[in-house]
């Protein structure tokens, strides 16, 4: 049973770190949920309140700062928030619609999209559709940081 915990944990982690990328991937409630796994194979004794209140904390950062960082890229260019809508929309809808390129091209298509309803030229609403991209890469770098923290502080406190 030892072995099948262990295989849920590192497995539940490796779909976090997959959901930091592929928005469609639980992410970092799946890297919570490891915890939880973690304490019905094995026990929940090491974790107390402290170690509950630092990941929660962490999650809800990351919950936020995940759909901010994607609009401060879509804001930081010039963009409405029509356009942040669309590009938020573009990042879940884009990976489906587009397999292969969808994750980038749906939130710079959502966002141009945007612009051009509200009436902006081609040329903005492109400069608009580049800071959702650019939201979406600096929204995975802080996703990844802070999963990975999680994971890091989740290792030390079992030792």
């Amino acid at each position: 049973m030892a072995v099948l915990g262990w295989i849920l944990v590192v497995g539940l982690f490796l779909v976090g770190m997959a959901g930091a990328v592929y928005p469609v991937l639980p992410g970092v409630l799946a890297v919570y949920a490891a915890f939880f796994v973690y304490g019905w194979f094995f026990s929940f004794e090491p974790f107390g309140w402290v170690f509950w209140t630092v990941q929660t904390l962490i999650v809800v950062a990351l919950l936020v700062a995940d759909y901010a960082v994607g609009a401060w890229g879509v804001k930081k260019f010039g963009g409405s928030k029509l356009s942040v809508w669309l590009s938020t929309i573009g990042i879940i809808v884009g990976p489906f619609v587009i397999p292969a390129f969808g994750l980038v091209l749906g939130p710079l298509l959502g966002a141009m999209l945007g612009e051009l309803i509200k009436g902006e030229s081609l040329g903005k609403a492109f400069k608009v559709g580049v800071g959702s991209v650019v939201g979406l890469f600096s929204s995975v770098v802080v996703k990844i940081i802070l999963q990975l923290a999680m994971i890091i502080v989740f290792i030390i406190w079992i030792i």
